[in-house]
């Protein structure tokens, strides 16, 4: 049996979260950590960065949010990471990941504010999740 258009039901006050994922390449090296210790030297990192927005479905477009907004939002940012050191970058002098998703998402919250959650990988093992709480 065929798919009928007006089989689908579909449920407009359904709240859904999408996401666009980033690849940025970063330089850095971390200034608090003990004599000797691997990350105190300079280093880099391809970074992935996972952007999660969460809304309703509008009834018009279909969807939450168009994702080129999302690039085009998140675009200021990345020209300020990609290919640069993050020491170098206000507020982050010590930039371990755990403060530099925290810095993204002050800088993305006011430009998308149905921003939930920022998930930041340093290698494909390791990383952590923001929520903006």
């Amino acid at each position: 049996m065929a798919f009928e258009s007006s089989d689908a039901q579909n449920n407009w006050d359904c709240l859904m979260e999408i996401y666009k994922d980033f690849s940025f390449d970063a330089a850095h090296r971390l200034p608090n950590v003990p004599d000797g210790h691997k990350c105190g030297r300079l280093h880099g990192h391809t970074f992935q960065l996972r952007i999660v927005v969460s809304g309703l479905v509008s009834e018009d477009s279909g969807w939450i949010m168009d994702f080129a907004d999302i690039k085009a939002r998140f675009r200021p940012i990345y020209d300020r990471l990609d290919h640069h050191f993050l020491n170098e970058i206000e507020g982050l002098e010590n930039p371990t990941s755990e403060i530099l998703v925290q810095w993204i998402w002050q800088q993305l919250k006011p430009v998308i504010p149905q921003l939930i959650r920022l998930e930041l990988k340093e290698t494909c093992t390791s990383g952590c999740v923001y929520d903006g709480l």
